[in-house]
């Protein structure tokens, strides 16, 4: 899901930075004013296991890669705005110290990654796990399903992205300046890829830690839970 440099215009990844920033600083409030003592070392924590586990890139068809994210799970531990960022601090140092994703697309890829995974995945936790004990079998479930369908909400955002290209630039001969497939291509090859393998993945490895926080520390799981 890393997007390079050269794959989007300048009108699109501009677009974005004008999104993030707002949202960064917007993140920054509310983790400041909400995020308790105890919580502070899974922030650093969540960083860290989202940096490792996206560099575990497999390329697929369209100029992309697929990888699990650990998103939800960290907004299920801290809140997702917390996973906003912790998400982004993991991409900014993949794109300036690994080439792993492009400079110019830092946003991009924050704002597919960092925001819409997190946010759509913790809220559908949030939904079907309802007032269950931190303990039940229902809370791990909901997380699986949140992070599923997380990682393939922000596979279909980074590749409408990618279908846009064609769209919003042409050179004088009517060429793509950058992403060359459209929209038709770009969302079923991105699409599938996370909907019957990478999204699978990250469900999985969602569901397991969980389970396991259940099992050594379930109050973690009830003050990620409290989140505005």
């Amino acid at each position: 899901m890393h997007i390079p440099d050269g794959y989007l215009g300048p009108q699109t990844y501009g677009a974005l930075y004008g999104v993030m920033v707002p949202l960064w600083a917007l993140a920054s409030r509310i983790v400041r004013r909400t995020l308790r003592q105890r919580q502070v070392p899974f922030l650093a924590l969540g960083a860290a296991f989202s940096f490792v586990i996206m560099m575990f890139n497999i390329p697929i068809p369209g100029g992309s890669t697929g990888h699990a994210v650990g998103g939800v799970l960290i907004a299920i531990l801290v809140g997702p705005w917390a996973a906003l960022i912790a998400i982004s601090i993991a991409l900014v140092i993949q794109a300036l110290l690994f080439g792993d994703g492009g400079v110019t697309a830092i946003a991009a890829n924050c704002f597919n990654m960092a925001f819409v995974m997190p946010m759509a995945g913790y809220w559908t936790y949030r939904l079907i796990s309802g007032k269950a004990a931190a303990t039940a079998r229902r809370r791990w479930i909901a997380a699986a399903v949140g992070a599923y369908i997380g990682l393939n909400l922000a596979a279909v955002t980074t590749a409408i992205l990618f279908g846009l290209q064609p769209l919003l630039a042409r050179g004088a001969d009517g060429r793509p300046l950058y992403f060359p497939y459209p929209l038709e291509v770009a969302v079923p090859v991105m699409a599938l890829q996370h909907l019957l393998l990478f999204g699978i993945i990250e469900a999985v490895v969602t569901a397991l830690l969980v389970v396991y926080f259940q099992r050594t520390d379930p109050a973690l799981l009830e003050a990620g839970g409290k989140s505005p």
